[in-house]
């Protein structure tokens, strides 16, 4: 039987160090971490060949007293933590005491410091199990540490890092947060001897943006300020046209710790349901500022996972911080054209005569003599030039025939004078009228106003496109480009959610029923109540099988019955999300299935009461599944495109 013994402290320092330091950015961000605390304004990171064999940390903080720097690697050192009671209220952002202790158990560590009441500073290695060394060295005001040869005595660690690109990438990503995390300080980042990251440090969030991200970036951004409940929420969002592919932009900050927080993550994707594509993820910058009590961030040596006495709070002020900003920052999407081409293929350059070779003529045909004289009219065409042209955009045909009729058109030389044939007078068919396409009867959503009153409609509508977009003089310096069905969309479904149509209902003449599968089956029957507010009856009609016997008065019965289809299948595969509003995504099927239809001609009448209908609601700018409802075609990008700017 194995003996139970205290492990060898070298070897427990090691397992220690396992948790703390994974891989280089774990040691740049526990340094940088412990440089903040010490009230650093400045700090100065610099790494090469991804950090193992170099890393370097300086501020210009409050440093340390060389009496306090050996037990500074000491497990469980810190002057960060001394009673019970003080981890209930952790305001730095280290407190565990275990880096330093970790960083130096697999990795050589030189530590330069000095305070300000001292005229000299220390100069302190160690490495390992290797005894340390320390002696006097002249050096300003503040903290440097070296770190080289990470994982020298541990080669089974060393094996498990990744490519030097990778993991300076890394270092560079968690440097990215933390200067997000305190504006208020200036951060410099040197990779393999090149400055990548300079921040300001001017305590302006929006600063630390434009540093870490770019203009680009930066010009997407809507700013937040909201409190709620004891929770203040700051910092800037992007706007929905700003959406990007994954979460890799989402920056959460608690006390100006970053974290993790699936609370504050759901909270702000939630507020942007309807504003985006689906597959589309927000970005943000968010500080979140709450009583230290409320928070607990002991949780992992990482420090990056957190609890939240009340998770409500959280949700609630990020939801209505968001959803506030949403509605008074974003703008309509603005449509480019780019730069001006070309339509025509470029003519090259006219030979000299002494170097044109034309070709030999062909014979002429040899056609019967049918008693009337052949008017030869030459043809010239671009299609048949020997000039090879470059491939043609799909309008370029049109441009090519216009071209060819004037080519034809030109003066030619003037054919012989034949003698008129006789007129025939032909009786022209009748006229038949084309059918009256029959008036939609089931539109009670866009009210169709009388002439006098659509006239007051201050745009100027200039009528529809491919059947799917209004275009409208909105200014005298734009275009908008509507999207008819999106609009309507979003417009019905406004008013299902404030219950101006959400359960009105109609009974079916005949009842549809509708086949599902067990757990979609399981699923209907478990939300009837949900479905009965927004309109649809709907009974168990044995096993497997339901019984519609009213629905919405936007739907008929084909439609009722795909919308129920449709409401199942997503109920099955929700049914253990508890943020969504099963009601709410209900309310998106019915106005997408009563919506006018792209492709479907529009009286003019109805198209004005839509375009009425969105003056009226300025805040609707996205249909329910995050499209937009209509873009701006500036005049002068038109104007571009004609040479006129």
């Amino acid at each position: 039987m194995p003996r139970i013994q205290v492990l060898d402290k070298q070897v427990a320092e090691l397992i220690a160090a396992g948790e703390v330091v994974e891989r280089p950015s774990s040691v740049i961000k526990e340094l940088v971490e412990n440089a903040i605390d010490a009230g650093s304004t400045v700090i100065t990171v610099e790494i090469r060949r991804g950090g193992a064999p170099y890393m370097r940390v300086a501020d210009n903080g409050c440093g340390i007293d060389p009496e306090d720097v050996p037990t500074a690697f000491l497990r469980h050192a810190t002057s960060k933590v001394s009673t019970q009671d003080d981890l209930d209220s952790i305001g730095t952002l280290g407190f565990r005491g275990e880096a330093l202790a970790a960083i130096s158990a697999v990795g050589r560590v030189e530590l330069l410091t000095k305070t300000a009441e001292r005229e000299t500073g220390l100069r302190y290695t160690c490495a390992g199990d290797e005894p340390p060394t320390s002696e006097e060295a002249g050096c300003p005001q503040g903290t440097t540490i070296v770190v080289r040869d990470l994982f020298f005595n541990t080669p089974a660690r060393m094996k498990f890092l990744k490519k030097d690109i990778t993991e300076g990438n890394s270092v560079a990503g968690i440097l990215d947060k933390i200067a997000l995390s305190h504006p208020e300080i200036s951060f410099r980042f040197i990779r393999d001897g090149k400055e990548v990251l300079h921040t300001p440090g001017d305590g302006k969030l929006g600063s630390a943006l434009y540093a870490v991200y770019g203009r680009e970036f930066f010009g997407t951004l809507i700013p937040v300020d909201y409190s709620l409940g004891g929770v203040r929420v700051e910092g800037f969002i992007s706007k929905p046209s700003g959406s990007r592919a994954n979460r890799s932009l989402q920056n959460f900050f608690i006390n100006g710790r970053y974290i993790r927080s699936r609370t504050a993550a759901v909270a702000l994707e939630e507020a942007y349901k309807g504003a985006i594509m689906v597959g589309k993820f927000p970005a943000c910058a968010l500080h979140m500022h709450l009583a230290r009590e409320a928070v607990d961030v002991n949780v992992h040596p990482a420090k990056m996972e957190i609890r939240f006495i009340n998770e409500r709070p959280i949700f609630d002020a990020v939801y209505h911080g968001v959803k506030s900003a949403l509605q008074g920052g974003d703008s309509p999407k603005v449509m480019g054209l780019g730069e001006r081409k070309p339509i025509l293929p470029t003519v090259p350059p006219p030979q000299r005569a002494e170097q044109l070779t034309l070709p030999p003529a062909p014979p002429p045909p040899v056609e019967e003599d049918d008693g009337e004289p052949e008017i030869s009219v030459p043809r010239l065409s671009l299609r048949d030039s020997a000039v090879p042209a470059p491939p043609l955009r799909e309008f370029d045909d049109a441009m090519l025939h216009l071209l060819d009729n004037a080519l034809e058109n030109r003066p030619q030389p003037l054919p012989p004078v034949l003698p008129k044939p006789p007129l025939r007078v032909v009786e022209a068919p009748p006229v038949k009228e084309p059918p009256a396409r029959p008036v939609q009867e089931k539109l009670p959503e866009v009210e169709v106003l009388p002439a006098e009153e659509a006239a007051d409609f201050h745009s100027k509508i200039i009528g529809e496109a491919f059947g799917t977009y209004i275009l409208v003089e909105y200014s005298p310096k734009a275009l908008m480009l509507i999207d008819k069905h999106a609009a309507h969309e979003r417009l019905l479904y406004e008013k299902l959610k404030s219950q101006e149509l959400g359960g009105a209902a109609q009974a079916l003449l005949t009842p549809v029923t509708v086949s599902l599968d067990m757990d979609e089956y399981s699923a209907v029957l478990g939300h009837l109540d949900d479905l009965s507010k927004a309109g649809f009856e709907v009974e168990d009609f044995g096993p497997g099988t339901v019984l519609v016997r009213a629905a919405p008065l936007l739907l008929d019965g084909a439609d009722a019955s795909q919308a129920i289809m449709e409401t199942a299948g997503y109920l099955c595969a929700h049914k253990t999300d508890l943020t969504t509003e099963h009601l709410d995504w209900v309310y998106h099927n019915v106005a997408c299935r009563a919506a006018m239809k792209a492709g479907d001609t529009t009286r003019p009448e109805e198209l004005i009461a839509l375009c009425r209908q969105l003056e009226q609601n300025p805040q609707v700018r996205y249909c329910p599944h995050g499209r937009p409802v209509y873009i701006l075609l500036p005049k002068r990008e038109i104007e571009k495109q004609f040479g006129r700017a």
